[in-house]
């Protein structure tokens, strides 16, 4: 598949950030946090690429609802006893990522645990089917996960009533949407969550007036209106190749995972400057995204939020956990920000996620 490249016309992601209000300025403190000409470096114990040895991944594919063939990793222990059904784990990545980023370093290291672990690309990302490519579609995302169980539970080496999710960043957001319908979703952890839905809506720390609002809806369809008479994408330039000198604190932390070696992944067709970049038309389907209305009907099923406590987007999960009903768990990792919990292993508090996927799927 190939990719248009941008037009004069096409909104760049300094475009959405002023509309949406996520500059420096909303962002306050955080801005300062990050020195603007600092050079951008591999943290310490960062490993996304992580390989396991004592682990084997099965590549395996099944349809969700929207008849959508869904990519996964099925990853299995080595010492797997197969004289009895094990429990399983689905690991969702990141918004606009892959299961190559960050979900299949989560995936190996809980397997590793003794459990099946299941990392998937959502519909329209990765190796999933789904066009057009990158496509915003959160009832698809959701679908995921319950088509994911569907696989599970047929294999005979399952125990389909112990099955958990684990949803990092935006995919936290969908395995909890997913967990409101799915009652077969066991235990629910996410990482670093995102809320796309209030993001979108209001921007970080609820910066965004209604005013914003309502000029980025009218942007995007505007932005429609144009796709449909030239037949041509447009594409939000959220993660340029270069990062500009000016870029938000935000942007910064995402371009030193996703456009650097230490996560920079090419999924079959896509050129690295379409990675992770979306079109504002597409994007706004968020705003009708709700995926902690309704949390506390999960219950008593187990929720688990871990977050650092530098997070930019530690509000989500703040959130979800005060809406739940429980039994639930506020889990603050010291001095982490958002991206360091997709690969920083010595930051990653896997004793505690095993411990609740253990005590929770036994």
């Amino acid at each position: 598949m190939t990719f248009p490249a941008n037009t004069s016309a096409a909104p760049t992601r300094r475009d959405f950030v002023k509309t949406a209000g996520l500059g420096l300025a909303a962002l306050g403190a955080l801005g300062q946090t990050m020195a603007a000409d600092a050079p951008q470096s591999i943290p310490e114990g960062a490993d996304n690429f992580y390989r396991s040895r004592r682990v084997t991944v099965q590549k395996v594919r099944f349809p969700s609802q929207y008849q959508l063939q869904i990519a996964g990793n099925l990853v299995l222990p080595k010492n797997l006893a197969r004289d009895r059904r094990a429990p399983a784990i689905i690991v969702g990545h990141p918004m606009g990522a892959t299961k190559e980023q960050s979900a299949m370093l989560y995936a190996q290291k809980l397997a590793e645990q003794g459990f099946v672990t299941l990392a998937i690309d959502l519909p329209y990302w990765g190796e999933s089917e789904g066009l057009p490519r990158s496509l915003v579609a959160p009832d698809t995302y959701a679908d995921a996960f319950s088509a994911a169980a569907d696989y599970l539970a047929a294999q005979d080496f399952i125990a389909p009533e112990r099955i958990g999710v684990l949803g990092i960043c935006g995919s936290g957001g969908f395995a909890i949407s997913a967990a409101k319908l799915d009652p077969r979703l066991k235990a629910i952890a996410t990482v670093s969550m995102y809320d796309m839905g209030a993001v979108t809506r209001n921007g970080l720390n609820r910066a965004q007036t209604p005013a914003q609002r309502q000029a980025l809806l009218a942007k995007a369809q505007q932005q429609r209106a144009q796709e449909l008479a030239s037949g041509t994408p447009q594409w939000l330039d959220y993660l340029p190749l270069q990062l500009p000198p000016d870029a938000d604190a935000v942007t910064r932390e995402f371009h030193d995972f996703y456009r650097t070696p230490r996560g920079m992944h090419l999924p079959a067709g896509v050129p690295l400057e379409r990675t992770q970049n979306r079109r504002l038309s597409s994007e706004v389907r968020f705003m009708n995204f709700y995926p902690f209305n309704d949390i506390e009907s999960i219950a008593p099923r187990p929720l688990l939020f871990i977050s650092g406590d530098q997070a930019h987007s530690r509000e989500f999960s703040e959130d979800a956990y005060r809406r739940a009903a429980g039994p639930k768990e506020l889990l603050w990792v010291p001095g982490a920000g958002h991206v360091d919990l997709y690969d920083r292993v010595t930051l990653i508090p896997w004793d505690r996620l095993a411990a609740f996927f253990t005590q929770h799927l036994a």
